[in-house]
């Protein structure tokens, strides 16, 4: 039974992430809260993930994640400001088909194309803060590759989308099933930016110059050390 709690035992490394993940998850909540640092939060959310998968920490979760706050946080901010207004042209568009558009078929259409860009501006700011905590880009390169990347890598995108929202939703219609959002206080966060940081972790390694001989001046290819 000692080989099960060594230190270097399958179980005890397993629980060592889970603590990770777990403090991770905190000092994201707890930098999140004032929700204009939420940029800067979510960027350094996703630093810290990738550094845990890759397992390149080289320090304590939360000094790893307070620098990568800061270090983020104009850029971080500034994607967040963009996301946000591209937010409200959406609600702004969902408010003048509601409310101005008379025809029943013309209002079926336009609901339609904004569902369809709904989803499309969803799915980039899934991507965005990722990239930027992979790659180092002005905020107008980040949501262009972001929105790139979610074209020429549809599977992963939908996949990232999924696990985003899926928790979403259960919480919504079912709480029970997460504690009340207990599990959100926990892990929740860090769970979902570890997971996706799986998702995209190779497809970021195809644009970064080591795997480009070449790089197109489409595709990034400025990463963070």
């Amino acid at each position: 039974m000692s080989r099960f709690f060594s230190a270097d035992s399958a179980l005890m490394r397993a629980l060592d992430r889970l603590a990770d993940v777990i403090i991770l998850n905190l000092v994201f909540i707890a930098t999140s809260l004032p929700l204009l640092t939420l940029g800067a939060s979510l960027t350094a959310l996703h630093s810290v993930s990738r550094a845990l998968v890759g397992g390149r920490l080289e320090d304590s979760v939360a000094r790893a994640y307070l620098r990568a706050f800061r270090a983020n946080l104009r850029d971080g901010s500034r994607l967040l400001a963009a996301i946000a207004g591209l937010v409200a042209v959406l609600v702004a568009w969902f408010g003048v088909i509601e409310y101005l558009v008379v025809d029943p078929l013309a209002q079926l259409l336009m609901f339609a194309v904004w569902f369809v860009l709904a989803i499309q501006v969803t799915t980039t700011a899934i991507v965005a803060f990722p990239y930027l905590a992979t790659f180092d880009d002005a905020t107008a390169r980040v949501l262009r590759n972001a929105l790139l990347m979610s074209w020429r890598h549809p599977l992963a995108a939908l996949c990232a989308f999924t696990v985003t929202a899926l928790p979403v939703v259960i919480t919504v219609f079912y709480p029970k099933v997460t504690g009340y959002g207990v599990v959100w206080l926990v892990a929740g966060f860090a769970a979902i930016a570890v997971v996706t940081t799986l998702l995209f972790t190779r497809i970021f390694a195809q644009y970064t110059p080591a795997a480009a001989a070449a790089p197109s001046t489409e595709e990034p290819v400025r990463a963070h050390s």
